[in-house]
């Protein structure tokens, strides 16, 4: 893959990909991150193709325009932990807590106040690992399955996934949703150990072990795209 700009006010950088299975040139905005790719298929040249993208530069930047802004995480900042607004406040203390309304970090010196985001995303991955240990543990106790081992990351294209050997892997960001989103997700993959697919008895699965499963997945279908607007880097 290799990168491309798209002449304009502003000019739009593009990843190119070519693919053997693709029949068509096409544009992609992801939702997640604001990144533009232009899939080619075999045959049809790099230049053929900047010319179909440069003639899309106005439909690129209205897309590009209506994403929601990213958020760079740091004191002052408001950020969802469990569903709920918390304002970052920088503390005297040596460990990161939710204190009623806010989310109370170390900054005491100039280093501390640099580590902020890294020292809140410890938080949140200890924080989510617990959460989905307890949910996961809990779903598999109910339909009489187990699971080899838990890993947290920070995906774009999935909340989470079962591996065919057993292992569950989440995203470490369930834990800005409400609570309910983050244990519909776990029941969701824990259903996968006992079936590895979508069918009528996965579904199944999934209601017995979360009846109310429809709204938390409507949730996450309508919201979760915004808890990638907050950067930590």
């Amino acid at each position: 893959m290799n990168q491309y700009i798209v002449s304009g006010n502003p000019p739009v950088e593009i990843t190119l990909r070519k693919s053997k299975q693709a029949r068509r040139i096409s544009l992609r905005v992801s939702q997640l991150d604001g990144r533009v790719t232009l899939t080619l298929p075999h045959g049809v040249s790099t230049r053929e193709a900047m010319e179909f993208a440069q003639d899309k530069g106005a439909w690129l930047r209205g897309h590009l325009a209506q994403r929601p802004e990213s958020i760079d995480v740091a004191i002052g900042v408001e950020i969802p932990f469990e569903g709920a607004l918390l304002q970052v406040v920088g503390s005297t203390e040596r460990r990161v807590r939710v204190a009623g309304e806010t989310l109370l970090v170390p900054a005491k010196t100039t280093a501390a106040q640099a580590r902020v985001a890294a020292r809140l995303v410890g938080f949140l991955k200890i924080a989510a690992r617990d959460r989905l240990a307890a949910a996961s543990d809990h779903y598999a106790n109910m339909i009489g399955r187990e699971y080899q081992r838990i890993s947290l990351r920070d995906t774009r294209s999935r909340w989470g996934s079962c591996s065919s050997a057993g292992g569950l892997m989440y995203s470490w960001r369930l834990i800005m949703a409400p609570r309910e989103v983050l244990q519909y997700v776990a029941a969701h993959e824990v259903a996968h150990l006992a079936e590895m697919n979508h069918s009528p008895a996965f579904w199944n699965k999934v209601e017995q072990m979360m009846p109310n499963y429809q709204e938390p997945r409507q949730w996450l279908r309508n919201h979760g795209t915004d808890l990638h607007r907050y950067q930590f880097s």
